[in-house]
């Protein structure tokens, strides 16, 4: 079992007295890869910066294993941060920016050679210690980045978007380089991201923020499969997100139609909100399903076929692996396991939002 090594407290943190975290109660277990994950302004890197000591709270307490760390200097923390812009020294080699923090902690001459040529080999990029960070790519620098961070050897690797300058398949790449490094190393690393296909593919646990609140915490599968409100559904993937009528337990209507579900618990003839993902939808023939529809838009998108599908007075998002024209005539059908009931949101920092990013 896990032990518990970060704690923040009633975490209250405002800038020019807008309140960007709301009393947050959050810990880290410690060698675990966790992602907080959320739109911009949701508070997810000034938490991690409250971490490494890069700002403190106006109240609560940061504790590490127990010991309230709150006020105490970034440098007096056992937590390294890699940035998503490298921060290299330009005028520095490779071997010299990886042995800046070993120097300022007044180790051997062999102690640093060794550490350099540990952490080089680490990150793939063995015989570099005498090219400068300019002859180097975006990938390879982020590589250098994390090696400087790991000869420190901190307990706790903070990782502030360090992918989000990398093109595509260059960021896909060291996302596995990532996952590799935190097994074979068996630190902590806490991540931040507002890319959900990342922190889904990396993560061990993942929080989802929104407007200085926590709207979820669990496992990848978790947080996809089993969305806690309209927000983290919407957020996470692609989602039909519909105003439904809990009947009874196991029984919906959506859009005047009933629907066997699995999920009890929440009332008789109560409003509620359905979640289906695009990839649960299935089509059929027409009256075959439990609604009658009309494609009306198609594209390609590589692995499947994603359409839009007028049914009932909704337009129904689709993923498929079949190519279904546009004004072809189909039948839905759905699963009960595929049908996730939530209850209306309470408040504003629930809601569905969407976001630019």
């Amino acid at each position: 079992m896990s032990r518990k090594l970060i704690e923040l407290d009633h975490i209250f943190k405002s800038y020019d007295g807008q309140m960007i975290l709301d009393d947050l109660n959050l810990y880290f277990n410690e060698n675990k890869f966790l992602t907080l994950l959320g739109p911009s302004g949701c508070g997810k890197t000034t938490t991690l910066r409250l971490i490494g000591g890069f700002e403190t709270p106006d109240k609560g307490r940061i504790l590490f294993e127990g010991k309230d760390i709150t006020n105490l200097a970034p440098n007096e923390r056992p937590v390294n941060t890699v940035f998503q812009k490298y921060a290299l020294f330009q005028h520095m080699t490779i071997a010299e920016n990886i042995a800046f923090g070993l120097k300022i902690k007044k180790k051997s001459d062999q102690y640093i050679k060794d550490k350099i040529k540990y952490a080089l080999n680490l990150v793939g990029l063995n015989g570099y210690e005498n090219r400068m960070p300019h002859s180097l790519s975006g990938g390879q620098q982020q590589r250098i980045a994390i090696a400087r961070a790991i000869v420190n050897e901190p307990k706790v690797l903070l990782l502030d978007e360090p992918l989000g300058a990398l093109d595509l398949k260059l960021r896909q790449d060291m996302q596995y380089e990532l996952i590799r490094l935190k097994n074979e190393l068996g630190i902590t690393f806490i991540y931040v991201t507002h890319d959900q296909e990342e922190a889904l593919t990396m993560s061990d646990t993942i929080v989802v923020m929104n407007q200085g609140y926590v709207q979820q915490i669990g496992s990848p599968e978790d947080i996809y499969n089993e969305p806690e409100n309209a927000f983290v559904a919407n957020f996470i993937g692609e989602s039909n997100i519909i105003d439904g009528i809990m009947i009874c337990d196991k029984c919906v209507e959506i859009l005047g139609v009933k629907f066997e579900c699995v999920d009890s618990g929440f009332g008789t003839n109560n409003p509620v909100d359905v979640v289906i993902r695009p990839e649960d939808v299935q089509l059929v023939e027409p009256g075959e399903g439990m609604l009658d529809g009309e494609v009306t838009s198609l594209i390609f998108k590589g692995v499947h076929y994603e359409l839009d599908v007028m049914a009932n007075g909704y337009e129904w998002l689709v993923h498929t692996t079949r190519m279904v024209p546009v004004g072809t005539k189909v039948g839905i059908h759905i699963k009960p396991f595929d049908i996730q009931i939530m209850n209306k949101p309470q408040f504003s920092d629930e809601e569905a939002l969407t976001t630019d990013e």
